[in-house]
């Protein structure tokens, strides 16, 4: 798929579906970003134009290139908006029920041979797929967040999912510049199973005061070569998210490890989600989703 031009939908336009969608504009894709409302998807729109514009400006993106990208991308409330699809990308609400719902859907729309992806990070795929008439398509694609700049997706071959579409998967994940690891098909799979309980010792050890949110990202970044600090990636994925996949994994697995620690709810319940929100762990006045 390298040097082919696809049209690629992604189905939802929240942090995790407007970052894959800067992926694949940016790689040179015809992107549609959908979502519910005309308001949701403006704003994913808004996140992914905005994102091409500063790596311009910080050099990282020709000009010419971002140009071309946002000539590229388009937006629809509609599901049948992804018709022409090669490729579509579901990075919906972790529901296997709407996941299922939503691809049962897209097989009444898409092409016999349009690829289906999910992101979820916690859910079977062989569960999700289970929606599908056509669940050899259906194949796990877990983008690291924030997507536009982290490198790894894990793959996930769910036990109806055929060769081919693993393939073709994987090379298209190539063609966008993303590094891929196969992983089974198991709550969380490698990454989420390393990072949640990770994640979560670092919020216990800010409550218990072994640090402050500076002092302990510090220590993550810096000490243990972390892209970033615990607290900073934590803002850009939301305290929302956050709570959702790690009840999720403590409901599948039921290890305390997985379990928020309170001082997650008593931030979500002040409104207090992080980047998005203009106040998580820090305060923002970019709230740009990705970040500077």
């Amino acid at each position: 798929m390298a040097g082919t031009q696809l049209t690629v939908g992604v189905l939802g336009a929240g942090t995790m579906g407007s970052g894959i969608a800067v992926t694949t504009a940016r790689a040179g894709h015809r992107t549609v970003l959908r979502d519910l409302d005309d308001e949701r998807v403006a704003a994913g729109l808004g996140r992914v134009r905005t994102f091409l514009d500063k790596s311009v400006r910080l050099g990282k993106l020709p000009a010419e290139r971002a140009e071309q990208a946002k000539r590229d991308l388009s937006g629809t409330t509609k599901l049948d908006g992804l018709s022409e699809c090669d490729v579509v990308v579901e990075a919906i609400f972790e529901d296997v029920e709407l996941k299922r719902r939503t691809f049962g859907a897209l097989d009444e729309i898409c092409k016999p041979d349009t690829l289906f992806h999910t992101n979820t990070s916690t859910l079977s795929v062989t569960a999700i797929a289970a929606g599908s008439t056509r669940p050899e398509r259906v194949v796990g694609t877990h983008y690291c967040n924030p997507a536009p700049l982290m490198k790894l997706v894990e793959v996930v071959h769910g036990r109806r999912t055929s060769d081919e579409a693993y393939q073709r998967t994987v090379r298209f994940l190539e063609s966008i510049g993303k590094v891929t690891v196969a992983v089974r098909d198991s709550p969380g799979f490698i990454v989420n199973r390393f990072l949640i309980p990770f994640e979560n010792n670092c919020i216990r050890a800010l409550e218990s005061g072994l640090g402050t949110v500076e002092s302990i990202d510090r220590a993550v970044h810096f000490g243990l070569g972390y892209p970033m600090g615990t607290f900073t990636l934590l803002d850009i994925v939301g305290l929302d998210v956050h709570r959702a996949v790690s009840m999720s994994l403590y409901d599948q697995l039921r290890d305390p490890r997985f379990a928020p620690p309170p001082l997650v709810d008593q931030m979500i319940a002040a409104g207090q989600l992080g980047r998005k929100t203009g106040k998580g762990f820090y305060d923002y006045e970019d709230t740009t989703l990705f970040g500077s």
